[in-house]
């Protein structure tokens, strides 16, 4: 089964996407603790607001950082990650 590219990602109610000074990094809050994300993530968790699509996030990705050879897949992978974890809802 393929994934489709046009849901939207919102992080879920309770969770918020930040930029954390004391971790020098992004970060996502939630009631019980907080998860660091590394680079890849934290540019596409910037881009998840309840508005853009898979597709669109993965169009402003490709503007950034024009030539990454799997940059669609890379996105993909990370919505099925952030959605077994719970930290977001496709819809």
């Amino acid at each position: 089964m393929s994934f489709d590219r046009n849901l939207t990602p919102r992080w879920r109610q309770g969770y918020r996407f930040q930029y954390e000074p004391a971790q020098k990094a992004h970060v996502l809050l939630y009631p019980e603790g907080m998860i660091k994300l590394n680079e890849s993530a934290a540019a596409i968790g910037g881009l998840i607001d309840g508005a853009r699509s898979v597709q669109a996030i993965i169009a402003e990705l490709d503007q950034r950082y024009p030539g990454v050879p799997e940059l669609g897949e890379d996105v993909e992978q990370f919505m099925e990650v952030a959605r077994a974890q719970h930290w977001i809802e496709l819809g």
